[in-house]
């Protein structure tokens, strides 16, 4: 009877660990995910459809505040002090992502975090920033916008949201990527897009500069014959002080970032103008009196488009 009772007794558990292991796996051939586990991260429940159509971020200028977000801090005993002006900023390294688990929470910007939007966290570019993230593995480019901070772990240099993991096909773990920050310069002038005009050939440098008396105007209708069809005639500038917002290897580049400026400085746009300097085109804008105007004129600048103008005297 003992020994009748024992090999139900074992039978009976057998049974029911073949019965748990059908539940669970008829849990988990649905369309859902796995339930998730208390303290682990991971995709949702339900995996919205189509979200390798989700498009990247479209980069806008977002200026950068002081403080808040951009302030130094402390993590695990280690402090990071993160960029608070609009640099260059390139790394290659590791890629992790995140999901469930901080889904709907805040960012460190104060966003709230969606795991199927296309963001990431970085631990030191300004909030916020826009970025480029390369999959070397497969050629697969994204654009995110950066508005939390992490991943804190050695070796990883950014946190991908679900949806740009899934898009640069990095679900299955940690991988090497290569990421870039956009510039204000480069998003103003759409040089961040592939097919995108030039970006500017040359920084702006804090020194003032004194440029060659031989300038091509922009063509107007007071430079131009109307309907003659042909170019700019060449004109020397007039004498005085010009703040240089850029220089380019093409026209076409140096005049849409001029349009980009005069909807957003619309006091400098009659002020605005392309000169060609062989092999350069510079946008300029002037003249001016004094240089003190100048200077005047180009902290304005400064201030409203995060630009570094040089100070040009034509003799």
């Amino acid at each position: 009877m003992v020994r009748a009772m024992r090999m139900f007794v074992s039978v009976s558990h057998r049974a029911l660990a073949v019965l748990g292991a059908a539940l669970i796996a008829g849990c988990a051939s649905g369309p859902k995910s796995p339930a998730p586990l208390p303290g682990r991260d991971g995709p949702a429940a339900e995996i919205p459809a189509d979200l390798a159509r989700v498009p990247d971020a479209e980069p806008r200028v977002e200026p950068i505040r002081s403080g808040g977000p951009n302030k130094p801090y402390e993590v695990l005993g280690r402090s990071y002090t993160p960029l608070a002006r609009d640099v260059p900023l390139r790394e290659k390294g590791l890629a992790s992502w995140y999901g469930r688990k901080f889904h709907g929470r805040k960012t460190a910007s104060g966003e709230i975090y969606d795991m199927h939007a296309m963001t990431a966290a970085h631990k030191t570019m300004p909030l916020p920033s826009y970025a480029r993230v390369r999959n070397p593995a497969n050629g697969r480019e994204i654009i995110v916008r950066v508005n939390d901070r992490g991943p804190f772990v050695a070796g990883r240099i950014i946190d991908l949201s679900y949806t740009a993991a899934l898009k640069l096909d990095l679900l299955r773990g940690v991988a090497p990527v290569e990421v870039e920050r956009l510039r204000f310069d480069e998003i103003r002038s759409g040089a961040w897009r592939r097919d995108g005009p030039p970006r500017p050939v040359e920084p702006a440098p804090a020194e003032v500069a004194v440029a060659p008396p031989a300038i091509e105007l922009p063509r107007t209708p007071d430079t131009a014959e109307a309907g003659d069809g042909g170019p700019p005639a060449a004109t020397p500038p007039a004498r005085g002080f010009w703040v240089q917002l850029g220089a380019f290897r093409e026209r076409g580049g140096a005049e849409d970032f001029q349009q980009r400026v005069a909807v957003e400085l619309d006091w400098l746009a009659p002020r605005m103008a392309v000169f060609s300097d062989a092999p350069l085109f510079r946008l300029q804008a002037g003249p001016y009196a004094s240089r003190d105007e100048a200077q005047g004129a180009a902290q304005r600048v400064r201030e409203a488009l995060q630009l570094v103008p040089v100070i040009v005297e034509r003799r």
